[in-house]
């Protein structure tokens, strides 16, 4: 033994995680390394290598079996055996196909050295052949349209599974579908036949993937005979064939279950499990759910699975009864150990499976059944191996072996009998850092024979595992949990045997845990939106610290060249979100000592995506209008899909426009659709969700649905006139999809209603007739039908409608109108004779027009025009918005389609009301304690002013009553109030008064308190010419009036003559001072009570001393804007008699009525009650008119010229109110004179 130390050598002892290191101055038993796998499968010509790697000290020396007999690789033929190190492996080659099949057998190898023997596990070589197909005679395959067949395909066997395919002759895939599929035994099943598989060309082919090959059967001719009439019939299994069947799966490997059915219409499979819910994680259906995939089959498994397939007609079943069974594995597997002389060596091997596996034991390759007769030292017990008082001469590599039906185990654990001292090989003195709360690890890896004993002690010489928080490995490892800071320190580790005692010394320290105080928030957003995760985190001051991001596990670094991401200060921002952002984002913290991580999961929803795919079937239906489409579900973008909207496009009546045919709840994914005879359809699918709709499916195939006769008839079917002897027959026309044809016609038929002759008809393709000839306003019935190349529609109904109305003759008698206020009036009338109507009544006209107030009888005006149109079943309506004080003119008619009747006239005055507010009420400070109001006349006086009422209201808490002051004077226009004080403000109150009393009132604020300080002027400025200066200033707002002083005082040298200073009021604005010499400086001071209020300087214009004479009227202001207004208004004068002649002279409102001239009524559509007015009121004047276009409106003017400005009022009685307005002249506000009404179109404006 005495060998020097040369490496180190990991083993594993008793703990399943922790290692030790013994020294390399024992021998080593061998050690399979690596070997073959335990099923070999070769094929001709390839080259055959079965491996075998050991290692061991001294050299290993290998061996091997054949079917359990000894196999000598360097005496075979052919055989090429490995010359390497640690290594048994050879090769077979070979030049012929047979050559192979001399070597299929089961190979073991044996590795052994002075210590032991270690055995590989059982490699079962098969050689293979090239795959033929055996031949056959195809017979052709005969079918009736509608019924089922099975094509069978029954490739050659293989170890390696195989891949089949059905093709054609031409290299392209039979299409496979809900009713053609292939089976996993690679036959192809029909439900349900149609002549479109009518082919001669159907062939199998098998692709061998150990051999690189794939070979083809004989096609098969499937000849279908085309019937009438294909049967509907339930369905049935042809595949399984039986009600059920039992299958063994294997735990951990994948299950698959197929059901394959016929039947017609085609079947739909479904699976379900008696027993329990299918494992949905786990389970998938494939095939157009005829297959069952199961993955990582468990135990929980075991049961019946049951698959059924239904159609309209009915159902068929099987039921599957699972047993899951398993190859054996590991429970304990033994592990080899090092013994000192004298232990007891026990090696434990525990297995399971299903059914139970047969465990046996071998010492060095040699069954133990046939040493325990030799030495009573071997026992076997509950599956373990046992040896008691072991010696160096026990060392040896011991196997246990597991097998069932399904598999087998083998694992080699060697037994290592030393003597040797205690040693540490862990360094002494090492320090360990951890964070508060995790769990530390110290250690201390020791190695003799026997096993050292470990224990560890604090400074003091105690043992630690006092405190339950510390624990101890088997392998001397000291564990700590819940770390805390006061563990800082020294631990001892102490191992010894029968041969010494050594003792290392570990560092603890304990460093403060990183902590995330802020971590991330799952949340939901919409595509395209932004979302911010935040992470906040402490640390230990004194370790390194980093935050990073995670998603899905993977780092998230911020790239330089997008802006998708962004990463700073602990929040990571994900701009313009799409649905492959969502996911699990993580914030880790971490230090070199320990990592937290936070974790937040984001969703991004949206509209669902496009559906993927759509598929036609059952074409067979086409002939009743109906198609079956199925589609792949789309994704729902996290939000449950609600409904499929299915759309529909013809290219060839209306291309790129998509039409809805319905919609279905959102877990289905096919449906039958009921069509319309002779369309195009195109279809797609679009998926929707509580976010809205996503994008549209490709579009299908196209399929066209054969012609038919109509199945409907035009609506909205009317008969009206445009001329008094003609009727025009009108219908909406069919959309085109209800047309069922390429073309389509209307049969038009009509009569006399009441009579029983026969009916007139005649066939138009557009959507109208004009029926000529016939009496005014005469009912006729009126049928319209469709027909094209297949037939007529169904019988149409009959319509009643009218040839051709003339003007009412009928004149509305009025009763009475009766006076309800000064604005209001109601009118009351008789209907008329509805014979004399002359066609549909279809309501009253009236008209009305102020014609002045008796203030105003003088002047001359143009009639402002108002227009109600009452409903046909009304004979009252209420006119308001009348000019109190007013005369006005009334007409009235009745009409009907064609235009209005003869009218029915009268007059009617308003009485007087109360005036409007009065105008431009104006505040004049006088002093402290006056105020001077100014007012004009109110601009509707609705009456005769008789005066007007001031109210006076201080404002504040002072309790002061209102004064009132009545002012009989209607021509007063100010009034003084006197003995106000100076601290108040006031709420003055303003109205004027007609006999029926005080009408609205202007209302303004103020008072003659001033500014608080000294009088203040604003702004201040002067103009200057040679002799003159000018000193304006703007009087501040709430300023009351004061006198006070300007002084001019000359600065220069020279001595001139002094000018006296002029009193001036606040009030006046501006002075001018005359007198002054041109090129002097003045100062100009402005002084109340020796007070200077303001100072400024100026200079006069000129360069010498001018003495003028003073200034006469001339030159006064006054009499210059006299003098030009009277120029002015000779101009005005002498247009106006210029425009005057080149008119021909006079030209009175009245000859201009009298050369107006009806237009033409139009036909009014019943539902036209409404308001008609001009853009703008009539001008008038006593001057002669200047626009000679002015067009009045007389009272025979027809509705239709007003119905370009239609403004709808509703009555209380129920009645339409409007006006006609013509262009209006703006009286000037001011004077006695009285004004009228104001207008209901434009309250302000005023017609005399």
């Amino acid at each position: 033994m005495a060998v020097a130390l040369r490496y180190l050598w990991p083993l594993l002892l008793c703990s399943p995680c922790l290692f030790i290191q013994i020294p390399d101055e024992l021998m080593e038993p061998p050690v399979i390394t690596e070997q073959s796998p335990r099923r070999l499968v070769v094929f001709p010509t390839d080259e055959i290598s079965l491996k075998c790697e050991a290692s061991g000290k001294p050299e290993v020396m290998f061996r091997w079996s054949r079917d359990g007999i000894h196999f000598n690789p360097n005496e075979e033929l052919d055989v090429t055996v490995k010359q390497a190190p640690h290594s048994g492996s050879f090769t077979i080659a070979g030049n012929n196909s047979n050559f192979a099949q001399r070597f299929q057998g089961t190979y073991r190898c044996f590795a052994s050295n002075d210590l032991g023997t270690a055995m590989s596990h059982e490699i079962q070589l098969m050689a293979e052949g090239a795959p033929k197909w055996p031949k056959e005679t195809v017979k052709p395959v005969e079918v009736e349209e509608g019924e089922s067949v099975i094509l069978p395909c029954h490739p050659p066997p293989s170890a390696e599974p195989l891949r089949i395919y059905w093709m054609n002759s031409k290299i392209m895939h039979i299409k496979q579908d809900e009713r053609v599929t292939m089976g996993q035994n690679g036959n192809l099943y029909f439900a349900n036949v149609l002549t479109s598989d009518n082919h001669s060309d159907y062939i199998c082919h098998a692709h061998f993937p150990g051999t690189r090959t794939i070979i083809q059967k004989e096609p098969i001719d499937l000849r279908v005979k085309a019937t009438n009439s294909m049967i509907d019939r339930k369905p049935r299994l042809l595949f399984p064939t039986n009600a059920s069947s039992h299958l063994v799966a294997l735990q951990g490997q994948p299950l698959v279950l197929e059901c394959i059915a016929e039947g017609f219409p085609t079947p739909t499979i479904k699976w379900l499990r008696p027993s329990g819910p299918m494992p949905a994680d786990r389970v998938t259906y494939q095939n157009h759910n005829k297959t069952l995939h199961l993955l990582n089959v468990g135990e929980e498994d075991d049961g019946e699975y049951r698959c059924v397939a239904e159609n309209s007609l009915g159902s068929d079943r099987h039921a599957y009864y699972v047993t899951v069974e398993a190859a054996p594995y590991w429970l304990h597997k033994p592990q080899s150990r090092l013994y000192g002389p004298g232990e007891t060596a026990r090696l434990d091997c525990q297995v399971q499976g299903r059914p139970e596996p047969e465990v046996t034991w071998r010492i060095n390759g040699i069954p133990v059944e046939e040493l325990l007769a030799k030495d009573q030292k071997y026992r076997i017990q509950h599956g373990a191996l046992i040896l008691s008082n072991v010696q160096p001469s026990d060392t040896m590599v011991t196997q246990c072996e597991a097998r069932n039906r399904h598999g087998l185990l083998l694992a080699n654990a060697y037994i290592y009998v030393v003597q040797l001292p205690a040693k540490i090989l862990t360094p002494d003195n090492e320090t360990y850092l951890a964070v508060e709360g995790s769990t530390a690890y110290l250690l201390c890896k020791v190695f003799g024979a026997p096993v050292p004993s470990v224990q560890w002690l604090d400074k003091e010489g105690k043992t630690v595992l006092q405190d339950e928080r510390f624990f101890p490995y088997t392998n001397g490892t000291l564990g700590i949990r819940d770390l805390q800071a006061n563990d800082t320190g020294h631990y001892f580790c102490q191992a010894a045997n029968d041969q010494n005692n050594v003792t290392i010394v570990a560092n603890l320290q304990v460093k403060d845990a990183t902590r995330i105080t802020q971590g991330p928030q799952s949340t939901i957003k919409k595509k395209g939106s932004r979302v911010t995760f935040t992470c906040q985190a402490t640390f230990d001051p004194s370790l390194q610290q980093s935050i990073t991001w995670r998603r899905d596990g993977r780092s998230l670094q911020e790239p330089g060249d997008s802006d998708k991401y962004f990463i700073e200060d602990g929040h990571l921002v994900i701009h313009s979100l799409d649905y492959s952002d969502q996911g699990n984002y993580s914030c880790v913290a971490s230090t070199k000592l320990d990592v937290v991580e936070s974790r937040a999961e984001l969703q991004v929803v949206g509209s669902p995506g496009p559906v993927p795919q759509l598929e036609l079937s059952d074409r067979h239906l086409l002939k009743q209008s109906q198609v079956r489409l199925s589609w792949s579900p789309a994704d729902d973008h996290n939000a449950p899909i609600e409904k499929y909207d299915i759309e529909f496009e013809d290219k060839e009546m209306a291309p790129e426009k998509w039409y809805s045919l319905g919609k279905v709840p959102g877990n289905q994914t096919s449906t039958t659709l009921k069509l319309s005879p002779y369309v195009h359809y195109t279809f797609r699918v679009t998926a929707i969700n509580k976010y809205g709709p996503g994008e549209p499916s490709p579009a299908s195939e196209t399929v066209v649905t054969p012609e038919a006769a109509p199945e409907k008839n035009p609506v909205d079917v009317k008969g009206e006139g445009n001329e008094t002897n003609n009727m025009v027959i009108t219908w909406k026309p069919l959309k085109w999809m209800d047309w069922n044809a390429p073309q389509v016609q209307y049969r038009v038929q009509w009569r006399p209603q009441g009579t029983r002759g026969a009916w007139q008809e005649q066939i138009v393709s557009d959507p109208f007739l004009v029926v000529s000839n016939t009496s005014t306003f005469v009912p006729y019935e009126i049928k319209v039908q469709t027909i094209n190349s297949q037939g007529k529609g169904p019988e149409p109904q009959v319509t009643i409608g009218y040839s051709g109305e003339d003007y009412p003759q009928a004149k509305p008698k009025l009763e009475d109108i009766k006076i309800l206020n000064a604005s209001t009036v109601l009118v009351k009338w008789w209907p008329v004779d509805p014979a004399q109507v002359k066609g549909h009544l279809r309501g009253y006209n009236l008209t009305y027009s102020w014609e002045g107030s008796p203030r105003r009888h003088s002047k001359r005006h143009i009639p402002e025009s108002h227009v109600v149109v009452v409903p046909a079943n009304t004979t009252s309506t209420v006119l308001d918005g009348l000019r109190p004080y007013s005369s006005y003119h009334l007409e009235l008619r009745a009409f009907n389609s064609r235009g209005l009747g003869p009218p029915s006239k009268t007059t009617f005055s308003t009485p007087e009301g109360v005036p409007g507010p009065p105008e431009a009420l104006h505040l004049e400070c006088q002093s402290d304690t006056s105020l001077l109001l100014h007012w004009q006349p109110p601009f509707s006086h609705n009456g005769v002013l008789t005066g007007y009422v001031l109210s006076c209201l201080p404002l504040g808490d002072g309790g002061e009553e209102q004064l009132s002051f009545n002012l009989s004077d209607p021509e007063l226009r100010s009034y003084n109030l006197t003995n106000l004080s100076p601290h108040l403000q006031y709420r003055f109150q303003l109205q004027a008064t007609t006999k029926q009393g005080p009408g609205e009132a202007i209302t303004r604020e103020g008072g003659t308190k001033t500014l608080t300080g000294t009088s203040d002027f604003g702004d201040v400025s002067t103009t200057v010419g040679e002799n003159y200066s000018v000193v304006s200033w703007v009087p501040k707002e709430g300023q009351c009036n004061f006198g006070f002083q300007i002084l001019f005082k000359p600065l220069s040298d020279e001595k001139m003559d002094a000018i006296p200073p002029q009193y001036v009021s606040y009030n006046q604005r501006s002075y001018t001072q005359w007198d002054l010499q041109p090129g002097t400086n003045y100062q100009i001071q402005l002084l109340k009570e020796a007070v200077l209020l303001h100072e400024t300087f100026v200079t006069t214009n000129g360069t010498g001393r001018v003495r003028l004479p003073p200034p006469g009227f001339t030159t006064e202001g006054w009499f210059i804007g006299f003098v030009s207004a009277i120029i002015l208004l000779l101009l005005i004068l002498l247009i106006l008699c210029f425009i005057k002649r080149s008119k021909g002279g006079k030209y009175s409102v009245k000859d201009k009525e009298d050369t107006q001239v009806d237009s033409e009524a139009r036909p009014m559509k019943d539902e036209t009650f409404g308001e008609y007015s001009d853009n703008e009121e009539k001008a008038f004047s006593s001057q002669p008119s200047l626009n000679g276009n002015i067009k009045t409106l007389g009272s025979d003017d027809s509705l239709a010229d007003y119905g370009g400005s239609v403004d709808v009022q509703f009555n209380e009685d129920g009645s339409f109110i409007g006006q006609y307005s013509g262009k209006k002249e703006k009286e000037a506000a001011g004077g006695n004179d009285s004004s009228g009404a104001a207008s209901p179109i434009n309250p302000t404006g005023t017609l005399e």
